[in-house]
């Protein structure tokens, strides 16, 4: 099984396990999830960082497989993670932390997906899933 088909799958299955719906909007469906509870962010966050682990990511990484992709990553502070995983055409895609301990995962998939996610403050940890049509 390659990679994208098993990042899709456990996306999804972290999705459908955390009981999101998803939102759909011109020609894509978006799911987000921001836990505020401590022991849920510190989850997502072990998440986060066991896929940064598998994939040889230490604080962030932007990976593209496609064509007129825009990624971005910014951090400000220590021991961020932040992650852009873009895979298809035309996805524009932002991850900025502001503070300590933040891990955001942001995965697009298809074509034509817009993203921009924001952490400001410490031990945070959100992820965001897109595909677009």
């Amino acid at each position: 099984m390659t990679r994208t088909i098993r990042t899709i799958i456990a996306a999804a299955t972290l999705a459908a396990g955390l009981g999101l719906a998803p939102a759909f909007a011109g020609g894509s469906v978006s799911l987000s999830y921001n836990p505020s509870d401590p022991d849920k962010a510190q989850a997502l966050q072990t998440g986060l960082r066991i896929y940064g682990l598998v994939e040889g990511i230490k604080s962030g990484s932007i990976k593209q497989n496609g064509f007129g992709n825009i990624a971005g990553l910014a951090q400000n502070g220590s021991g961020n993670l932040g992650i852009v995983h873009q895979e298809g055409d035309g996805h524009t895609g932002t991850v900025q932390q502001n503070g300590n301990g933040n891990a955001y995962g942001l995965f697009q998939f298809g074509k034509n997906t817009e993203a921009h996610a924001v952490q400001n403050g410490d031990s945070q940890a959100g992820a965001t899933v897109q595909v677009g049509w």
